[in-house]
């Protein structure tokens, strides 16, 4: 099976692939597989509806506009899903999920954001929760080779998971509101084209998940799940 943990790389790679082309995902994209993955969608499904666009793209008798969002594959990955569900309905149990784990580059990788998070300029009132998490990291990174076989990657991910979202409220209570405006138009104006693509949860999902993704390019703060590893 895949890496579990390698959920937004094997995306990113798969919509590429189909492409032709080396497109850079947009914040948009990136946000979009954020909510694909809270909403605990497969990363077979993803890439089976990205494959279900594509093949209909190419069936389309005039090609002006190429797919050059992932947004454009939202509908056929929410449908892949919904299909996969009714499958596995009654199935029997399958094997195990295969993680993929390696504990050195889990470690490292730790490690490395909690070096990226204690280098972090950010505003007065989130530096006490930057640095508590760096702390958190780093204790973390380092017990992870003693843990071997026994450390639970879930629990692992719940954990960042929850230093994740204490970073969001902090860095969103302290941003200027004219900033947080600014963030807001430019992803309403993204969103703009595809909007037909989704329901209304979905849309306020990915306008919540685009303002988070800007709100740590702005000050270069990493994400912390292993999914981004």
């Amino acid at each position: 099976m895949r890496n579990y943990f390698n959920y937004f790389t094997e995306i990113e790679e798969h919509f590429q692939k189909r492409r032709g082309s080396i497109l850079l995902l947009s914040t948009l994209d990136w946000a979009l597989i954020e909510t694909w993955k809270d909403a605990s969608i497969p990363l077979e499904a993803v890439l089976r509806g990205i494959d279900a666009t594509f093949e209909k793209y190419d069936r389309r008798p005039s090609k002006t506009r190429k797919v050059n969002s992932l947004a454009y594959c939202a509908q056929e990955v929410l449908a892949a899903a919904e299909d996969m569900k009714e499958a596995a309905v009654g199935a029997a149990p399958g094997e195990p999920r295969d993680t993929g784990f390696d504990a050195g580059a889990i470690a490292a990788y730790l490690l490395k954001n909690a070096s990226a998070l204690e280098a972090a300029l950010v505003p007065g009132p989130a530096e006490d929760v930057v640095r508590g998490a760096a702390k958190s990291l780093r204790e973390l990174g380092e017990a992870v080779p003693a843990s071997g076989t026994s450390l639970s990657l879930e629990d692992v991910e719940r954990r960042l998971t929850v230093m994740e979202e204490k970073l969001f409220a902090v860095l969103l209570a302290g941003i200027p509101d004219d900033e947080l405006i600014a963030i807001r138009t430019q992803a309403d104006g993204d969103m703009a084209p595809y909007r037909s693509q989704m329901n209304a949860a979905q849309i306020a999902q990915l306008q919540k998940q685009y303002v988070n993704k800007r709100l740590l390019e702005r000050y270069r703060l990493p994400r912390l799940s292993l999914f981004y590893m």
